[in-house]
């Protein structure tokens, strides 16, 4: 069944609720690695212990996240193909440790590579608490393997900024766990790609892979570590493009360009020596 252009771009607005606790917090922040290799490490506890929590930054990307629903079949695509090709979030404040919140899901644009290299589909929500204030905007794109060639529109060229040819000014190692897919799936994103092995072999997969979400949200703690204190009220904005999948049990190398207000990252699968995070820019305070 051809990708059914219209039903996508005229769905009916989607609205999100949720009302989540300090330990949605913890779990998040456990699905994301804090506390690997070391438990005792203050630094992290400091979002794992209910006394005195905070919670990180990154999780405003899965507050009030739509339950995963491209697999509708009125929409016609491979759903098992589809992957989440870049993301950015963009703070107003910091994320509270427990609270009421909503989201509204937009689909801002949809872009035909062509046949063989499918599309891109863009969208954007804010986290609003239950005031009506707004939290976060967070952006989101995906690429649509397989479902391309319907004649639309093919993406603008890009305008940021590559990254140095220098050395990076700061490097991070994080290690990811064989069961982090396990746990961060707990935190909302039920995708059968990261858990299910015949769901992944059919998305061309070895195995299942990491949520694209948590190696933003590993990455994220690893600019938030190296330049922020540790401190989630100093990280304002964070984004990039995901380049390759990354395996639970990874070891991600976050590598920093500038140690002022604005970063540029990118982030490697160690073991592999392959980018899996590109492009990566933060605003830090």
């Amino acid at each position: 069944m051809p990708l059914n252009v219209e039903n996508l771009l005229h769905r009916p607005a989607r609205v999100t609720r949720q009302t989540y606790t300090t330990r949605d917090t913890i779990l998040y922040a456990l699905g994301i690695g804090a506390g690997i290799p070391d438990p005792t490490d203050r630094d992290e506890l400091r979002f794992l212990n209910e006394k005195n929590l905070l919670a990180l930054p990154t999780m405003a990307v899965i507050l009030a996240a739509p339950p995963f629903w491209l697999d509708d079949p009125e929409i016609g695509m491979d759903w098992r193909k589809v992957l989440n090709a870049g993301q950015e979030m963009i703070l107003d404040e910091p994320i509270p440790i427990s609270g009421d919140v909503s989201t509204t899901l937009r689909i801002d644009a949809l872009w035909d590579k062509g046949p063989a290299k499918g599309a891109l589909m863009q969208s954007s929500r804010d986290v609003r608490d239950f005031s009506g204030k707004r939290l976060a905007t967070i952006k989101q794109t995906h690429i649509l393997r397989g479902n391309g060639g319907f004649g639309g529109q093919d993406q603008p060229k890009a305008s940021d900024r590559p990254l140095p040819i220098t050395a990076p000014d700061l490097v991070v190692d994080l290690q990811t766990r064989p069961e982090q897919a396990l746990i961060y799936r707990l935190s909302g994103d039920y995708n059968p790609l990261h858990i299910d092995p015949d769901v992944a072999t059919a998305g061309g997969f070895p195995k299942p892979i990491l949520h694209g979400a948590c190696t933003f949200g590993i990455t994220g703690r690893a600019i938030l570590r190296a330049l922020a204190g540790n401190d989630p009220a100093r990280l304002r904005r964070f984004g990039g493009r995901y380049s390759r999948p990354v395996f639970p049990g990874d070891t991600i190398r976050t590598e920093i360009w500038g140690t002022g207000t604005e970063i540029q990252f990118r982030a490697k699968a160690l073991e592999r020596d392959i980018v899996v995070f590109d492009r990566g820019f933060a605003e830090v305070i």
